[in-house]
C-alpha cells in the first residue's frame, strides 16, 4: 500500500499533466488512473452528464483490458445520484456493475455545482475494504474532475469562432492517434462537447446501406434521422436543415463516403467559416474511423495468430502427432475461412494423409501432384498456390480426381526438416481464393513449426517404442527373477522345516505370490489313497475366503485324474466347464465361474510315477486369465513340491519312529500317593533322531515319592542306549539307595563305567513325602527345580554335583524344603530353558515368572505351561527335546 504522503504526490503529478491534456477524455483517463494508483483499486470509472439524463463512462482504467472496455460501455442514469459520498446506498446499475467486476468494495462520490453534477468517481477493488483515507484520495480527485469540466466548459464556450477552432484541434487530435474500440462514440460525444451541440449522431455507410453506429443526447428515431441525412447529404459535404426547435447540421464523413454526423444546435447554425471547419472534422473523423477499424482488425488477426501458434506450441509440447496435426488443421481452417485443410506426410517413398478436415474423394492423389511439383521445378517456393485447380496445367494428369474431390482451389506449403521434404500442409480455397501477405507469413512459420513438430513427435515415438520393449525385457527378467526367488524361498522353506502341513501350506502360498492368482488348493492322499482330499488352502483375498472355502475344500477322486491323462505325463489341465463336471468333487463346482470367463489349472504332484498329490489354482477375473507362463510355472513349482512333499513325509515316518522309541522309555503313567499330584510332559524337537532327555518316577519302600530327570550326551541309537541303561539304574539303585545324594553317588559309579569316553549324563533326583511335605533334591550337573509355593512365590532348590559319569568318588550335597499344601515342584531338562529367538535364550527369569502366573494350576497342565511357554517363546517350534515333571501337594 502507497503510503499518504506518496499518494499525494501522486495527484499533485498527475494535475501537472492535466494542464497539457488535449481533450476532456485524455483528462479524465489520466485522472482515473492516478486515482486507482493511489488507492490500490483495480478499475477507476470517472463519469460526466451527457445532457439526456445519463452519466456515461468518459474516464476509464482498468488493470483488466477485458474489465475495462466492458466498464467503458457503462452509462448510469443521474437520477440515481443524491450527491456528495455514497458508501452504503450504492445506485442500483452501479451494484450490478460492482457484482459482474467481483468487486468487494466500491467508493462512489460525485462533485455536485448549482444543483447538477458535474463529475462522479468510482473505484472498485476486489480484496478489502477502502480506508478513510482512500475515501478523502477519491473525494479529492473527483473535485479535480469537477474543475476539468468546467474548464473545459468555459473554454468551449467563449463564442462561436473559439468554439469551433476548439473543433479543428479535436479533428487534429482525432487523426493524431485513436484508441481501437468504440472510435464512433468518442467522435460523436468529442463533438457535441466542443461544438455545444445538444446531440449528436454517427452513422456507417456500407454496401449503399446507412446504419447509426453511435449517438449522444438522442436515443430515439436514429434510423429515420440517418435516411434523411443520407438524402440532403447526396452530393455536399455539409446540409443544414431545421427541425422546428432549431437547427441542424449533417456533415459528410470522407471521400469516398464512409458515413455522416448530425449536430442539432438550440440557437443559430453556424456560420460558413464554422461549417468549413465541420467538413474538416468530418474528413478527420472518417480518416481515424478507418484507421481505427484497420487497427481492430489487426488486432483481431494478431490474436488469431496468437492463439493459433500458442495452440501448436500446446500441441508441440505434448510431442502428440496426432493432436498437434488436428490441431494444426483446425485452426488453418478457421484462420484461412475454409472447412478442407489436410497434413500428408511421407511414409518411406509414399504420401499418406496425416490429418484432414472436410475432404472426400481422392484427394490424396492431387497431394501427390502437389508433393512432385515442391519437389521439382517449384522447390524452391515456400507457397504454392493454384487458384484454379480445373484450369491449372500442373495438375492436368489428376483432373479426375480434382473434379471427383471437388477441389476448386489450392496453397499447397512444403513441410521440411533438415532440409528434407517430409510432407505437405495444404488448404483447398475456393475459386480464385489467394493468401494475402499476412496469411502467407503465418503459414509458412506455421508449416516450419509443424516440420519440427513433426520430427519431434517421430523421434518421441521411436523412442517410447524403444522405451516399451525395454520395459517389456526388464518385466519379463523381473518375472524371471521372482520366479527364482520364489523357487529358492520354498526350497529353503522346505530344508528349514520338513513337516508336511508346513511343506504344503508353503506350496499353496507361493503359488498364490507368484502366478497373481486368486487361490491355490493343495490336494494329498487319505485312507486307503482313493481320495485326495485338502491339505492347505491358500486364498488372496480375505473376504474371499469364505466363498471359495466350501467349493475348493472338496475331496477329489484320484481316478478321475488319472482317467484324463494325468499323472505319469506330469502334464497341466487347463480346465473348461466340460472338464471340471469330468473331474468331480470340488473341480465340478467351479464350473459355472469358468462359464463366466475365470480360469483354473490343475497340475498333478507326481512322484515314481504315483500321484501323490494336486495343486489347483483358480484365477476369478476373466481379464486376468491363467496362460501358459503361469501354467508352466506352476508345473515347475509342482516339480519341487513333489520332492519336498516325498521328503517331508519321509522325515514325518521317520521322525514318528524315533518319537516312538523315545517315548518308549518314558514311564507311561505316574504312580498315584495320597497328598501328591503329579503331571509330566515331554515333547521331542523337528529332527529324526532320538534324543536324550529321560525322566521317571517310583514309590520307596517308605511310602515317598522318586522322581529323576536327566539328559544324556549325543543322539540316535547310542542317545537311546544310554536312556535305557540310565533309566535301568534308576530302578535299580532307588530301593537301596533311596536319598538323594547317596542314589547318585552310587549311580555316578555305575555311569562311569558304563558310557564311552567324553559322554556323560545330567542328572535331577528329588523325594517328596507325601504325608509331611519333606522335599529332599540332589543334582549332577542338571538345571536345579523350582520350589513354587502355594501364593505363587518361586525359589531354587540349590544343590549341585558333578554330572555323572566324569570322575569316579563324587559327593553329593543334598537340599531340603518343605511342600505346603498347593505348593509344587517343577523338574525340566534343559531344553526349555535353552530355548532361542533370534539369538535370546528363554531363560531363569521367564520361566520363574510363567511358573508364578500359573502356579494354580493342576500338576499336569503346570506342566503342560512350562513346555508351551517354552514353544511359543521359540516361535512355535523347540530346537530340543522338552520335558518338564511337576509334583504338587494336595490335602488329603
Amino acid at each position: 500500500m502507497t503510503s499518504p504522503p506518496a499518494q499525494l504526490e501522486l495527484l499533485a503529478a498527475v494535475g501537472r499533466q492535466l494542464s497539457g491534456a488535449t481533450s476532456l477524455d485524455e483528462a479524465l483517463g489520466l485522472l482515473a488512473r492516478a486515482a486507482a494508483e493511489v488507492t490500490d483499486a483495480t478499475v477507476a470509472v470517472i463519469r460526466v452528464p451527457d445532457g439526456a439524463g445519463g452519466l456515461p463512462a468518459r474516464g476509464v482504467w482498468s488493470s483488466s483490458a477485458a474489465l475495462g472496455a466492458e466498464v467503458e460501455g457503462s452509462r448510469l442514469p443521474v437520477g440515481e445520484l443524491d450527491g456528495g459520498e455514497q458508501a452504503d446506498e450504492l445506485p442500483p446499475s452501479l451494484r450490478r456493475l460492482a457484482r459482474r467486476c467481483g468487486a468487494v468494495d466500491v467508493a462512489f462520490v460525485s462533485e455536485l455545482a448549482d444543483g447538477r453534477v458535474l463529475a462522479s468517481l468510482e473505484l472498485l477493488r476486489p480484496v478489502e475494504a477502502f480506508s478513510t483515507n482512500d475515501r478523502t484520495l477519491a473525494r479529492l480527485a473527483v473535485h479535480e474532475a469537477g474543475l476539468l469540466v468546467r474548464a473545459f466548459e468555459r473554454s468551449f464556450g467563449q463564442g462561436s469562432g473559439e468554439r469551433f477552432a476548439a473543433l479543428e484541434l479535436a479533428g487534429k487530435a482525432l487523426t493524431a492517434g485513436t484508441e481501437r474500440d468504440r472510435s464512433a462514440e468518442r467522435i460523436a460525444r468529442l463533438a457535441a462537447e466542443v461544438t455545444n451541440a445538444e446531440a449528436c449522431l454517427v452513422w456507417r455507410t456500407e454496401n449503399g446501406e446507412a446504419v447509426p453506429v453511435a449517438a449522444v443526447g438522442r436515443d430515439d428515431g436514429a434510423a429515420a434521422l440517418v435516411v434523411e441525412g443520407e438524402r440532403l447529404l447526396a452530393d455536399r459535404n455539409v446540409a443544414i436543415t431545421d427541425n422546428g426547435a432549431g437547427s441542424v447540421v449533417l456533415v459528410r464523413l470522407g471521400e469516398p463516403v464512409l458515413g455522416g454526423l448530425r449536430l442539432e444546435f438550440a440557437g443559430e447554425p453556424p456560420g460558413p467559416e464554422e461549417l468549413e471547419r465541420l467538413a474538416a472534422f468530418g474528413a478527420r473523423a472518417a480518416h481515424a474511423l478507418r484507421v481505427g477499424e484497420r487497427t481492430t482488425q489487426l488486432a483481431q488477426e494478431l490474436e488469431r495468430s496468437r492463439a493459433l501458434l500458442a495452440v501448436v506450441g500446446q500441441a508441440i509440447a505434448e510431442l502428440s502427432l496426432a493432436h498437434t496435426l488436428d490441431t494444426a488443421v483446425d485452426r488453418v481452417a478457421d484462420l484461412l475461412g475454409t472447412q478442407r485443410v489436410a497434413v500428408y506426410l511421407t511414409r518411406g517413398r509414399s504420401l499418406e494423409t496425416a490429418a484432414e478436415r472436410g475432404l472426400a474423394g481422392p484427394h490424396l492423389r492431387v497431394a501427390d501432384a502437389l508433393y512432385g511439383l515442391a519437389q521439382g521445378r517449384l522447390r524452391s517456393r515456400p507457397i504454392l498456390e493454384i487458384p484454379s485447380a480445373v484450369d491449372d496445367p500442373s495438375l492436368s494428369v489428376v483432373r479426375d480426381a480434382v473434379s471427383e474431390s471437388g477441389i476448386e482451389a489450392a496453397a499447397s506449403v512444403p513441410l521440411r526438416a533438415a532440409n528434407d521434404l517430409i510432407g505437405l500442409l495444404v488448404a483447398y480455397l475456393p475459386s480464385g481464393r489467394s493468401l494475402d501477405a499476412n496469411e502467407q507469413a503465418l503459414v509458412a512459420a506455421l508449416a516450419g513449426q509443424l516440420a519440427v513438430a513433426v520430427q519431434n513427435a517421430e523421434l518421441h515415438e521411436e523412442t517410447k517404442r524403444l522405451a516399451r520393449g525395454r520395459e517389456e525385457a526388464l518385466k519379463s527378467e523381473r518375472r524371471a527373477a521372482r520366479r527364482l526367488e520364489a523357487f529358492f524361498d520354498i526350497s529353503r522353506s522346505f530344508s528349514e522345516s520338513l513337516r508336511l502341513d508346513e511343506t504344503v501350506a508353503a506350496v499353496t502360498r507361493t503359488a498364490v505370490d507368484l502366478l497373481g492368482v486368486d487361490a491355490a488348493v493343495l490336494r494329498l492322499p487319505e485312507g486307503r489313497g482313493d481320495d485326495l482330499v485338502v491339505r492347505s488352502l491358500t486364498v488372496a483375498d480375505p473376504s474371499l475366503e469364505e466363498a471359495l472355502g466350501p467349493i475348493l475344500s472338496r475331496p477329489q477322486p484320484v481316478d478321475r485324474l488319472t482317467g484324463l491323462g494325468l499323472g505319469r505325463a506330469r502334464r497341466a489341465l487347463v480346465l473348461d466347464p466340460a472338464s471340471a463336471e469330468r473331474l468331480g468333487g470340488g473341480h465340478e463346482l467351479l464350473a459355472p465361474f469358468l462359464r463366466r470367463g475365470s480360469s483354473a489349472v490343475v497340475v498333478p504332484i507326481v512322484s515314481s510315477g504315483e500321484v501323490i498329490a494336486a495343486l489347483t489354482v483358480v484365477a476369478l477375473d476373466p481379464a486376468r486369465t491363467i496362460g501358459a507362463e503361469e501354467v508352466e510355472t506352476a508345473r515347475s513349482l509342482a516339480g519341487q513340491a513333489a520332492l519336498a512333499i516325498d521328503n517331508a513325509r519321509l522325515y514325518q515316518q521317520q521322525a514318528g519312529f524315533a518319537d516312538a522309541m523315545q517315548r518308549s522309555l518314558l514311564p507311561s503313567t505316574p504312580p498315584v500317593l495320597e497328598g501328591i499330584e503329579v503331571g509330566s510332559v515331554y515333547e521331542s524337537a523337528a529332527r529324526l533322531e532320538v534324543g536324550g532327555d529321560v525322566y521317571d518316577y517310583t514309590t520307596l519302600p517308605d511310602g515317598r515319592l522318586a522322581v529323576v530327570v536327566g539328559d544324556v550326551t549325543g543322539k540316535g541309537i547310542d542317545a537311546a542306549a544310554d536312556m535305557a541303561m540310565t533309566k535301568f539304574v534308576f530302578r535299580s539303585l532307588a530301593r537301596d539307595h533311596p536319598d538323594p545324594g547317596d542314589f547318585l553317588q552310587a549311580a555316578n559309579e555305575v555311569v562311569v563305567d558304563e558310557v564311552g569316553e567324553g559322554k556323560f549324563v545330567t542328572m535331577v533326583y528329588v523325594t517328596v513325602d507325601g504325608r509331611t511335605g519333606e522335599v529332599v533334591c540332589a543334582t549332577a550337573g542338571h538345571p536345579a527345580p523350582r520350589l513354587v509355593g502355594p501364593e505363587g512365590h518361586v525359589v531354587e532348590l540349590a544343590a549341585s554335583g558333578l554330572a555323572l559319569g566324569i570322575a569316579r568318588d563324587q559327593a553329593y550335597r543334598e537340599a531340603r524344603e518343605t511342600l505346603e499344601p498347593g505348593a509344587a515342584i517343577v523338574l525340566f531338562t534343559d531344553g526349555v530353558i535353552e530355548a532361542r529367538r533370534d539369538g535370546e535364550l528363554y531363560g531363569h527369569g521367564r520361566l520363574d515368572r510363567l511358573l508364578a502366573e500359573n502356579h494354580a494350576l493342576p500338576a499336569a497342565e503346570l506342566a503342560r505351561a512350562v513346555v508351551d511357554g517354552a514353544r511359543t517363546f521359540a516361535g512355535g517350534g523347540l530346537s530340543d527335546d522338552s520335558a518338564a515333571v511337576v509334583v504338587k501337594r494336595v490335602s488329603s
